[in-house]
């Protein structure tokens, strides 16, 4: 009869651990779902700008800087100048 106590709780908590499980599993899906929503958006941004003649090549490497810090930023246009210098395309 102890067996059967021992086997009832480890059920359960199999089951309280599964249905934790399929919690998370469906949250990171919903979230996925809305990632994937969210990136068709910034596409139809991206298109609407396109249309209206901007560069959006040009706007995603705006987007790119703006998430940097500005001293990594500066650093880096320092070094890509001294490169352009050494090979004569200043």
């Amino acid at each position: 009869m102890q067996d059967d106590v021992i086997e009832s709780a480890g059920e359960a908590n199999y089951r309280v651990t599964a249905n934790e499980l399929r919690q998370f599993i469906e949250r990171v899906e919903r979230l996925e779902a809305e990632k994937k929503d969210l990136g068709e958006q910034v596409k139809e941004v991206m298109a609407e700008a396109k249309a209206r003649g901007y560069d959006t090549k040009v706007m995603r490497k705006v987007i790119a800087l703006r998430k940097r810090d500005k001293d990594d930023i500066a650093e880096e246009e320092a070094v890509l100048e001294m490169y352009k210098e050494a090979l004569g395309m200043s």
